[in-house]
């Protein structure tokens, strides 16, 4: 990179013997890459000793430079470089790209210090160890690697996806750039939406999803204290893995029409629990099972150890398998009936008051991966050349541009402003008062990622439904969305719940 040369030099080499060309005043020399350029020798030779920075970043992403990063051998004499290049941990630049109160011309009353040095380091982390991981994984399918286990175990990234608790006191999180006491749920919400920034659909989930939504019960309502502080130390340590094993193929939403049984044996030492279950996340290398169950005279929640009886097979869904979706039979297991979480018969406390937390970790994410497809949809209609002008000189772009952008930033205010209401109530006040504001954030949240993966899709054309290249993010984010909109709770559930809810507390105000 420290020799020059004049754009002379370069368009002297413009031949297939010599192949030079710039691209944002850098020089590249191609002449031994002609037979290994995906889209074939012809485009090349057409290049070949201009400066085509115009028509590369009209077809390719700027990763591809840094991967091709051997075949330059210099720069323009008396020119810079003017296209910025991502550092791991940097914030982008691009309007509208981060929320608010990462940008630094504004102001939160919401985030201190604290936050944003979790931020920081949140960011780095993924840059660095997971995005690669997640990129590959989404591609191959395969699940997720001990590793990069072992490292979110040892910085306690795993430890703060439970959101904050006693299970955090006394943790050096991320090297000391929070006290776990301190912890609260906008640096949860920090730790989720940086998370998400791989853009990965599937790894999201393969990335130790079925413990925050799992974890959560064990800590919360289960009654053996050894049992409970195992549990943890095995699963934070990334020793052990946990999912959530509720939906069934005859149930969904419809929690009462679950068929699972669990029947205590006669010695009432045990439950003998034999069903299904569907669609389960991390289904597939979970160690641990927390499962809904119709005992005697209602609903109750067991922790079951993987053993015999308990059968797991993978289910492809339109996301990557390294989800580890999985279908689940439980044949005759024995179960402990210390593993009861909560009492007997009454476990539908326990599963509501768990979704509010995976509801809400939910709403968080769509909400950044949808603040992802606005910075991607920014960059396009600004580079993208069409009838001679950028995409974003055509004005049914730009109306398309601000809905998306309106969308995004009502979403994370409202956001922001449930974070601070939880931040304010126990767990419990939280169950009874935040379920129908939680639900109808995730059912707006996922309603408006739908209308933002169509224009997105539409903004792109043939790129957004094409699984590299240009469009890869829009492609993943319009096939992938309706997981949002279906995990956790449909969108009319729990626009419903919204509402009864709401009027469960409706005074008798006239007109």
């Amino acid at each position: 990179m420290s020799k020059t040369y004049t754009r002379d030099e370069v368009a002297s080499n413009n031949t297939e013997d010599s192949l030079w060309c710039i691209v944002d005043h850098r020089v590249y020399d191609l002449t031994d890459f002609i037979d290994a350029h995906p889209g074939g020798s012809v485009v090349l030779s057409q290049i070949a000793g201009t400066d085509t920075t115009t028509a590369f970043y009209n077809l390719h992403r700027h990763e591809v430079l840094q991967k091709y990063a051997s075949l330059c051998i210099g720069t323009i004499r008396d020119e810079t470089p003017e296209v910025i290049e991502p550092q791991p941990g940097d914030l982008s630049t691009v309007p509208y790209a981060e929320p608010l109160w990462l940008t630094p011309q504004y102001k939160s009353p919401y985030f201190g210090e604290s936050h944003r040095r979790l931020q920081r380091e949140m960011r780095r982390f993924v840059d660095t160890y997971v995005t690669p991981e997640a990129q590959e994984k989404e591609r191959d399918g395969t699940y997720i690697s001990q590793e990069l286990i072992d490292r979110m175990a040892e910085t306690n990234i795993l430890a703060m996806r439970l959101g904050p608790g006693p299970h955090l006191h006394g943790r050096k999180i991320l090297g000391g750039v929070v006290d776990g006491r301190e912890f609260d749920y906008f640096h949860d919400l920090v730790v989720g939406q940086e998370l998400v920034r791989a853009n990965a659909r599937g790894f999201q989930d393969g990335n130790m999803a079925g413990m925050t939504i799992s974890l959560t019960a064990v800590r919360n309502w289960m009654k053996d204290e050894g049992i409970k502080e195992r549990i943890t130390e095995e699963v934070l340590s990334g020793k052990k893995k946990m999912c959530l094993a509720i939906t069934e193929a005859f149930a969904g939403s419809d929690v009462a029409g679950l068929r699972t049984t669990a029947e205590k044996t006669a010695d009432g030492k045990h439950y003998v629990v034999n069903g299904t279950k569907k669609w389960i996340t991390n289904g597939m290398f979970s160690n641990y099972f927390i499962t809904g169950c119709k005992t005697k005279k209602g609903f109750s929640v067991l922790l079951i150890e993987r053993q015999e009886g308990v059968e797991t097979t993978q289910l492809k869904t339109s996301y990557s398998t390294t989800a580890g979706t999985a279908y689940i039979q439980f044949e005759n297991v024995k179960v402990p009936v210390e593993n009861l979480l909560g009492q007997e018969d009454n476990g539908f406390q326990v599963i509501m008051s768990n979704f509010n937390h995976e509801r809400w970790m939910m709403s968080s994410a769509v909400i950044r991966q949808s603040r992802t497809v606005v910075e991607e949809c920014l960059k396009w209609s600004n580079q993208r050349i069409v009838f001679g002008k950028s995409l974003v000189a055509q004005p049914v772009i730009r109306q398309k541009l601000a809905r998306m952008i309106s969308l995004v930033e009502a979403n994370q205010a409202w956001l922001e402003q449930i974070t601070h209401q939880m931040c304010q109530m126990s767990y419990d006040q939280q169950s009874k008062q935040l379920g129908g504001p939680i639900g109808l954030l995730k059912s707006f949240a996922t309603r408006s990622a739908h209308e933002i993966a169509d224009d997105a899709t539409n903004i792109f054309g043939g790129r957004g439904i094409t699984q590299s290249g240009m469009g890869n993010v829009i492609e993943m984010f319009q096939r992938t969305y309706k997981f949002d909109a279906i995990l956790g709770g449909t969108e009319e559930i729990l626009a419903d719940l919204g509402v009864r809810q709401a009027m469960r507390n409706m005074p008798k105000a006239m007109l």
